[in-house]
């Protein structure tokens, strides 16, 4: 009788692994650790153009939060590891669309609030040559100046929410016109400001700044006068949404207009159906035909009414004149939706002395 049957047969101990093994093995738990973490909880992300200055600065590195809103799970599964839409270096797909999944959204710590700053895929990405799916769309970031069943209007730059004047980003910028005596500005100075600035003619200038920084250069001594740049109300600019010359509408002047809510019922005719035809067929995924200006056919069967079933969002740059935003190409549905940007964690200056790449004071910085 074998007495020591609780020692284990050394023949029959596991053998152990090899280095590559190893290797192999820890690859895959790091692939699908940080996999979990961007997708359920955290992702880094980077502000490639000026369509936040100055709240937020080109080169600037976000942490952006899946929490607050809730995670969307995953609608193109099958696709490349950290590539969002585009392989690097080779340029081809970086994901296979042959499976995609319905949208849904794990339940979030809060709803999306006016003046959130907001990450979210580009809705007309869903369009040709590119047709993307949803969660492959760019990933745009803009401040939200309207929530579902808000009704928003613009009037000579200034953002009105159910009638009421909304907040001003303070760091949010616009154009101004600059009259001078005639003499030059310190190029230095206006760069140190981080101010952009065009010359219109000998004493006319165009500055891209701040309300702050316009008060400050009207002290100037050379400086006769600073008027905001504002498009007059009628003056139609036909790249705005919808495109549609009975609205003579440009992004200074704008509105007013509804922005869709689950479960909200809308009349269709010739007054609504510019505005929420694309919503009704490219984002609610319904089949729809137009015979004539005041009437749709959706899914084979007349319709004179339609009621949505995603809720919807208006999201606008705080450069005001330099955002392709929800003035250009309207609504936000809410399986766009990625996340909320919470702070920034590095600030890199492609333009700064070899001294001065990094932006110091804007490390850890909240967004706001």
């Amino acid at each position: 009788m074998n007495w020591k049957f609780w020692k284990k047969n050394p023949e029959k101990q596991q053998k152990k692994k090899s280095k590559s093994r190893e290797w192999v093995d820890a690859i895959i738990f790091a692939v699908i650790a940080a996999t979990l973490i961007r997708g359920l909880f955290i992702e880094a992300y980077t502000i490639p153009t000026g369509s936040m200055e100055k709240s937020l600065l080109v080169g600037d590195f976000l942490f952006v939060s899946k929490l607050n809103y809730g995670a969307r799970t995953p609608m193109t599964p099958i696709a490349f590891p950290f590539a969002h839409h585009t392989m690097p270096i080779i340029g081809t797909k970086a994901y296979w669309d042959g499976i995609e999944l319905k949208y849904h959204r794990l339940p979030g710590l809060q709803k999306i609030k006016r003046q959130d700053v907001v990450v979210f895929n580009y809705p007309m990405e869903a369009d040709p040559p590119l047709s993307r799916p949803v969660d492959k769309r760019e990933n745009y970031i803009k401040r939200c100046q309207g929530i579902p069943g808000d009704t928003l209007k613009i009037i000579n730059t200034q953002v009105y929410v159910n009638g009421k004047p909304a907040e001003t980003p303070h760091f949010g910028q616009t154009s101004y016109y600059v009259k001078s005596d005639g003499s030059d500005f310190n190029p230095e100075t206006l760069q140190d400001m981080d101010i952009d600035v065009q010359r219109a003619t000998a004493d006319d200038y165009i500055f891209y700044m701040t309300g702050d920084q316009a008060e400050e250069i009207r002290k100037w001594a050379n400086v006769r006068s600073v008027q905001p740049v504002i498009r007059p109300a009628g003056d139609y600019e036909p790249q705005v949404f919808p495109h549609n010359p009975r609205y003579k509408w440009n992004e200074d002047n704008y509105g007013p207009i509804i922005i869709p809510k689950k479960g909200w019922t809308v009349t269709l005719d010739s007054t609504t159906i510019p505005f929420y035809k694309r919503a009704i067929e490219v984002y609610e995924g319904n089949q729809v035909a137009q015979p004539d200006s005041n009437s749709l056919v959706i899914n084979g069967k007349p319709a004179t009414s339609y009621t949505f079933k995603m809720d919807y969002y208006w999201m606008m740059g705080d450069n005001r004149h330099n955002s392709l935003d929800s003035r250009f190409w309207g609504f936000v549905p809410e399986d766009h939706i990625v996340g909320k940007a919470l702070f920034v964690w590095m600030s890199w200056d492609a333009n700064g002395s070899f001294l001065n790449k990094i932006r110091w004071k804007r490390l850890f910085m909240g967004i706001h």
